[in-house]
């Protein structure tokens, strides 16, 4: 636990460092002119130009991944969903939506967020040969050994039969006709109604 802290602070550290000596790995922002020059030539179908885009706005998607380092989820493959998410806003941004940076950032959030709401179902999926305790002899039991089968309906039904046959009998040989006729009727027995 220690180790992973010391290896995220070395990581957080590295990222900090190359930042303020300029060695940054990710392009600078666009200018605000740059960025609706480009916005304009993609809505135009310039492929190259929203590109451009993506790469200069990955600097956010890293950004935003650092909000969720928290998570469990390693830095990179945040990144990695966040550049996804980027990559999205960039292809359905519309001007009249406001500032890219504001869009993409809620669409980066929100690819992050969907991420981990998936990463949460499949943690919790549990097999059901897993053991989960021992009986009285030892032995381990798992879900399935506890859950019905068709296998345990078998004698149940069985010995409903029985028991139904011994009933009808004793109706049938103990009970004289009027009392017969009040048990059937008032039970249903027999098909009566």
């Amino acid at each position: 636990m220690g180790m992973e802290a010391f290896l995220a602070l070395l990581n957080d550290a590295w990222f900090f460092l190359s930042h303020i000596a300029g060695r940054s790995s990710f392009p600078k922002p666009l200018k605000p002119a740059e960025e609706k020059a480009l916005i304009e030539a993609m809505l135009a179908g310039d492929e190259s130009a929203a590109t451009r885009l993506i790469e200069h706005n990955l600097r956010l998607a890293a950004h935003i991944a650092k909000k969720f380092a928290q998570s469990g989820v390693d830095a990179d493959d945040l990144v990695s969903i966040g550049s996804i998410g980027l990559i999205k806003a960039v292809h359905t941004f519309r001007p009249e939506a406001g500032k890219l940076t504001t869009y993409a950032s809620r669409c980066i959030e929100n690819e992050i967020l969907m991420h981990l709401r998936a990463r949460k179902k499949i943690r919790l999926t549990v097999s059901l040969n897993e053991p989960i305790g021992a009986d009285k002899d030892g032995n381990e039991i798992s879900l399935i050994d506890l859950m019905g089968t068709e296998a345990d309906l078998v004698p149940h039904e069985t010995e409903l039969r029985l028991e139904s046959a011994k009933a009808r009998h004793l109706i049938a040989h103990v009970l004289d006709e009027r009392e017969r006729r009040v048990v059937v009727l008032r039970y249903g027995l027999h098909g009566g109604a």
